[in-house]
């Protein structure tokens, strides 16, 4: 009986965190007030809790792990709405990101256009409906316009000819003629063929002109 009694506080100490095999086993528990006080001391040390706020750091960051899209070759900002300052978009990790400078309308096509670049190609997508599985050139024309609220209806390539203004436009320039266009906001082209995967994406760096057809909305 006595060896039983000896040993008890070294078996309470392993389960609370392992002070006791550290500890002399053969100490005795605290009594009346010593217990009370050694209860006390728990009880404060006791609100550490895990660091949560690394996990909210992470996603405000627009960590590819949380985030997600990394998939895609874009990982999404923690704004939906990026923009950046001056008058051009800059395209940052498969995402364009608006011109602070541009008007609100030229913003928000570019804006658009970034929720089509998980989009596959698809042959008359985006021409019934601006909502789709997926998307053709012009349907994805079509869409980066209507979210900027510059076109009602969607158009094929070939009525993308006669649509808005002749010209390159200050902001906004369509390229069309009757099997294929792109469309290009605040100097970034947004097209479905180019380098890398066939769909709507932004295609930074040269491209080619010749055979289009030069159109542009009004006032843009």
């Amino acid at each position: 009986m006595m060896f039983a009694v000896a040993l008890a506080p070294a078996t309470a100490g392993a389960v609370t965190g392992g002070a006791g095999l550290t500890s002399d086993s053969t100490t005795s528990a605290p009594k009346g007030k010593q217990a009370k006080k050694a209860k006390k001391k728990k009880a404060k040390k006791s609100p550490a809790k895990a660091p949560a706020p690394q996990v909210q750091e992470a996603q405000e960051q627009g960590s590819p792990g949380v985030a997600g899209g990394a998939g895609y070759g874009h990982v999404p900002p923690a704004d939906a709405r990026p923009t950046v300052p001056g008058s051009r978009a800059v395209y940052r990790d498969g995402i364009a990101y608006a011109p602070a400078a541009a008007p609100i309308e030229v913003q928000e096509a570019v804006w658009a256009a970034n929720d089509l670049l998980d989009k596959p190609y698809v042959y008359g997508g985006g021409h019934q409906s601006f909502r789709s599985a997926g998307y053709d050139c012009s349907g994805t024309v079509s869409y980066a316009l209507n979210g900027a609220g510059l076109l009602d209806s969607p158009l094929d390539s070939s009525s993308f000819m006669s649509w808005g203004d002749a010209g390159k436009g200050r902001w906004i320039t369509v390229y069309t003629n009757p099997g294929h266009a792109f469309v290009v906001i605040a100097g970034l082209r947004l097209d479905t063929s180019g380098p890398g995967e066939k769909g709507p994406r932004w295609r930074p760096g040269k491209y080619s002109t010749a055979g289009f057809k030069v159109r542009h909305p009004e006032n843009f």
